[in-house]
């Protein structure tokens, strides 16, 4: 159930192929979740201004149900700008991260909510 969504003004041609599969071992090992359940997206060549430039910046979403919080987030944090700096040439200071903590209730899978699947 995590899904991190990334966003770069890094052209699309630049970024690995493999690159969201890479992201997806990351989340996997840093929250302690099954990696069949980690989802990645990078979407390359965005329309972006940081700070009034075009040069390579990024902003990423993270969403998962529970393993977030004040502590958790620093170790996420870490990791993701580790290996999103690195492989696409970003600045670490020309990134955000958000962090989302999804009810169970709010995500949806197999045609139905982890909710349900969870046992409410």
């Amino acid at each position: 159930m995590p899904y991190l969504r990334l966003e770069t003004n890094v052209p699309q041609e630049k970024i690995p192929k493999d690159f969201p599969a890479t992201l997806c071992g990351v989340l996997a090992k840093s929250l302690g979740k099954p990696i069949n359940y980690c989802c990645a997206s990078v979407t390359g060549g965005v329309n972006l201004s940081w700070g009034g430039t075009d040069a390579p910046a990024a902003q990423a979403t993270l969403m998962s149900i529970g393993a977030l919080g004040v502590d958790q987030n620093k170790k996420h944090s870490k990791a993701l700008y580790q290996t999103i700096t690195q492989a696409l040439g970003i600045s670490a200071d020309r990134m955000y991260i958000s962090f989302v903590d999804a009810p169970t209730s709010a995500v949806g899978y197999n045609g139905t909510t982890f909710h349900d699947i969870f046992g409410g």
